[in-house]
């Protein structure tokens, strides 16, 4: 039975990734939500359901469009690979051995899944396109802190959180008037903060400088980036946080373990 619930939960998990491909595309585009079919970026021929099929479609077709043959992005079927497996994670950390959840764990597990699915979207977009729409980002502050209270958290945590993270990246984008950060990581600061708490909060923004550094070096050394050059740190904060969220409550055991 377990085995049957990991796989729908991977197959749901996978389809948000695909509504949130095509979430990223429709911000960019400015196109509607409600109307228009999804279309091939590059024929715009539009696409019947069988080339929907999350993961399966761009096997099948062998990435590439059914319809002009051009190459489509193996990061759809990564977004949706990913989607999947970190709504499976989240299941996995919140059921019981056996695979049953509680009514508060189920609802506790919707706001897992609704917030991962926010820090997709916001890494997708800001690793294609450099940019964090606070239009996307703040109404979800709302939401997870609402959502958060409704669940029984600390509404202390969750302020200290917002304050913390959305203090820290709104002071550096007044002291660098804009030029280390945008304005924009500062509502991501705000939502890690009603997302996690204080602690996670915390685990999350030292995760992300210290992966963050670590790749920026790399990518210095290997020539891919020059000093002064822009990187998507929303996708570090956002992965970071997301690692915070499933493992921050095994991670601060092991960590106060070392201390005491």
């Amino acid at each position: 039975m377990d085995n049957i619930v990991q796989v729908f939960i991977f197959a749901f998990g996978a389809i948000i990734g695909s509504f949130l491909n095509a979430v990223v595309w429709r911000l960019r585009t400015k196109q509607s939500f409600v109307h228009g079919r999804s279309k091939c970026v590059d024929c715009k021929h539009e696409l019947v359901a069988a080339d929907l099929v999350p993961i399966f479609s761009y096997l099948w077709l062998r990435g590439k469009c059914r319809y002009c043959r051009k190459a489509i992005s193996p990061h759809y079927m990564i977004v949706e690979l990913a989607t999947g497996l970190l709504l499976l994670l989240a299941w996995m950390k919140l059921a019981a051995p056996d695979g049953a959840l509680s009514g508060l764990a189920m609802a506790q597990l919707v706001l897992y899944w609704y917030l991962i699915a926010m820090f997709v979207l916001v890494f997708v977009y800001d690793l294609k396109y450099l940019m964090i729409l606070p239009e996307v980002v703040g109404p979800a502050v709302i939401v997870a802190f609402l959502a958060q209270l409704a669940l029984g958290n600390s509404w202390f945590s969750l302020v200290l959180g917002a304050v913390i993270a959305g203090g820290f990246f709104r002071a550096q984008f007044l002291v660098s008037k804009g030029r280390w950060i945008g304005g924009g990581d500062a509502w991501l600061g705000l939502f890690i903060g009603v997302a996690l708490g204080w602690q996670k909060t915390l685990l999350a923004l030292f995760l992300a400088y210290v992966s963050g550094a670590v790749v920026a070096i790399f990518m210095l050394v290997v020539g891919k980036k020059k000093l002064g050059q822009q990187l998507a740190f929303g996708t570090f904060l956002s992965a970071a946080s997301v690692a915070a969220l499933i493992f921050g409550d095994a991670i601060l055991k092991w960590y106060m373990g070392l201390i005491f």
